[in-house]
């Protein structure tokens, strides 16, 4: 049974009102990827796009190279995400030239980014933007919208008839069954069907669960994750130290140097995990990962670094699920690939300077050779 690969793409590459409010005019995600410097010995940074340019996601023609390029080697569409806050969407114009204009004529579904934003890339973890918050009329408005916006677009992606929605976090919810309860009444009332509800599984609080207890459909195993799961990471120790020894924490130089260290990961260890477990009897959809480094967004901070990923790994990883992962039924049969285009995370499958079109010719070469 053929499975449908779909690549995670942010939205993020344009200016916006609230960006240029928060970080300064003309702030995009190239703004941080570009002014990003190697932190250790053979650390590679930054990473610089090759064939795609510093695009501009407002324009068609970048929209389009997104599609064809990621048609070309094999992926079936793209999961965008989505940022709703009470009826303020953030950094939405990319989505609606989509559904303006028809075009590119790709399928595509979305993923709810149901965070509050914060000064993340500046190290204020607690300083929050724009909160998320939850209550009644906003399930009943968010859902409209949708169902009137979105779900009823021809290329929008379904599973027998049910438009695919993601949320990021279930966890933020404060009744996650309830709002479930009443997005599905609204969209038997709107679309007439019902709708295919899964969640990103991200930590490792809930790792493993049946989201089905929940009233999803299924959920999706957002890599990568597993890395909190098999080992340690370099410095860690010395993190703990510090934390356990509150006096050293007050020492503000010691506390800098050791909050600047990188959290460094092994990529072939965490493949190897992977592939090395069995898969889950629940409905979890898998998920690879190219790789991570969040160094461009964490300039005075901790970040999460895999030196050693490569391609080949990469491939060898994405081969394995599809060649193990039996979809649940004929449409039930998504892989997801973290992330398209998340430059500023090292995450990314769009040629870069390093690599070229390497990872985009691992998934072409991995679909083919397995499906």
């Amino acid at each position: 049974m053929e499975h449908r690969v779909i690549a995670i793409n942010l939205p993020q590459f344009h200016p916006f009102k609230e960006n240029d409010e928060w970080w300064g005019k003309g702030f995009t995600e190239w703004t941080n990827v570009t002014k990003a410097k190697p932190r250790f010995n053979g650390h590679y940074q930054p990473h610089l796009p090759t064939e795609t340019g510093f695009y501009d996601l407002r324009l068609p023609e970048a929209r389009l190279m997104q599609a064809n390029m990621a048609k070309e080697f094999g992926i079936y569409g793209f999961c965008y995400y989505h940022y709703w806050f009470n009826g303020k969407r953030l950094m939405n114009r990319p989505i609606d030239d989509i559904l303006s204009s028809q075009e590119p004529n790709y399928p595509f579904m979305l993923c709810w980014a149901n965070e509050n934003w914060s000064r993340n890339w500046d190290g204020g973890f607690d300083r929050i933007l724009i909160k998320q918050e939850y209550c009644m009329e906003d399930d009943i408005r968010h859902m409209q919208w949708l169902c009137r916006n979105v779900f009823c677009d021809k290329r929008y992606i379904k599973v027998n008839g049910k438009p695919v929605f993601i949320v990021y976090n279930q966890e933020s919810f404060p009744d996650i069954q309830t709002t479930i309860k009443t997005w599905r009444q609204i969209a038997q009332k709107e679309l007439h069907s019902d709708i295919y509800l899964m969640y990103a599984e991200h930590t490792t609080k809930f790792y493993g669960s049946d989201p089905t207890t929940l009233g999803f459909d299924a959920s999706m195993d957002f890599q990568p994750i597993a890395v909190r799961l098999i080992q340690q990471p370099k410095y860690m120790w010395l993190k703990k130290f510090l934390h356990e020894h509150r006096k050293l924490n007050k020492i503000k130089p010691l506390r800098n140097y050791i909050n600047r260290l990188p959290d460094i990961w092994n990529y072939k260890d965490m493949v190897n995990y992977h592939i090395n477990n069995i898969l889950p009897k629940i409905k979890r959809y898998p998920c690879v990962s190219p790789g991570f480094d969040n160094s461009p967004r964490r300039e005075n901070s901790t970040f999460y670094c895999f030196p050693d990923s490569t391609p080949t790994l990469y491939e060898k990883w994405l081969s394995y699920y599809i060649k193990n992962f039996n979809p649940f039924s004929s449409e039930e049969n998504f892989i997801f690939i973290n992330a398209w285009n998340e430059w500023a995370e090292g995450n990314h499958l769009e040629p870069d300077n390093k690599w070229g079109k390497a990872y985009l010719e691992a998934t072409k070469k991995a679909i083919q050779e397995n499906d």
